[in-house]
């Protein structure tokens, strides 16, 4: 999976200063296809993020296909909630009758916790994309990896009102064996993705339309963002895709678990 560095400086800056407050308040035949894990036995949790919740612990390998069948597409939203970007967003969605899985950071979660609750009210699922968006968290120990991972999976499920995330994104696809354990240990599959649409570095609407018509055979799991900057180019891709995937004969879906 392509790594994102670009275009990503606004974490930094949000970082510092929401981490303060935390610490303080404490082909069409490869959609199919998963990457296969090694490792050892499943890293232990320290405690539930959901009080009272059973975990159920889910397959490791990294999924990309979708629940919607052989002519499902996923639509994945990435490191919001942000305010100005991801009503509009849920708009478009609502307004097409499709359903997303948003990836969101648990800093940007905590921050929003009303829109969180927005996103799990009109029927979308929860994904955990890690506390910071750190893309270089794979080079990091374990320990670092296991609070970026789990701190998230409580922030969101904290600000959701008690609905926890049913998959894990690394920032960046920053994947390591042990990460993928032990978010599966927590009830969350990984998830990858199979069309980058780079709608991040603002290439245009046409250019983020043309990268799904041309990307979409490597496979049904297409990555967008509500965050990080003006999104206004995503929401009207967005506006184009879904109609036009819609016409071409494909479902919408969710990720496999």
């Amino acid at each position: 999976m392509a790594r994102h560095g670009g275009g990503r400086g606004w974490y930094g800056k949000v970082v510092g200063a929401a981490l303060g407050v935390t610490v303080l308040a404490v082909g069409a035949s490869v959609w199919t296809a998963q990457a296969s894990v090694e490792g050892g036995g499943t890293p232990q949790a320290s405690a539930s993020a959901t009080p009272g919740g059973d975990v159920q612990p889910v397959a490791k390998t990294i999924v990309h296909a979708s629940d919607a069948g052989a002519r499902g597409v996923n639509i994945t939203i990435d490191d919001g909630p942000d305010p100005a970007w991801t009503p509009q967003v849920l708009e478009v969605l609502r307004e097409y009758g499709v359903k997303a899985t948003f990836c969101m950071t648990g800093i940007q979660a905590q921050t929003h916790p009303d829109l969180v609750k927005d996103v799990v009210a009109a029927g979308h699922r929860l994904c955990d994309h890690s506390v910071s968006h750190d893309t270089g968290m794979d080079k990091k120990p374990e320990a670092y990896q296991k609070k970026e991972i789990l701190d998230a999976e409580r922030m969101i499920t904290k600000a959701s009102g008690g609905v926890r995330p049913m998959y894990y994104r690394a920032p960046g696809g920053a994947f390591t064996p042990y990460s993928r354990e032990l978010a599966a240990s927590r009830g969350m599959r990984p998830l990858g993705w199979n069309v980058d649409t780079k709608d991040f570095e603002r290439p245009g609407t046409d250019a983020i339309v043309a990268t799904v018509e041309r990307e979409l055979p490597n496979g049904p799991t297409l990555l967008f963002h509500d965050a990080g900057g003006d999104r206004s180019q995503t929401v009207e891709a967005l506006r184009r895709v879904l109609p036009s995937l819609k016409a071409e004969g494909y479902a919408f879906g969710f990720p496999v678990r």
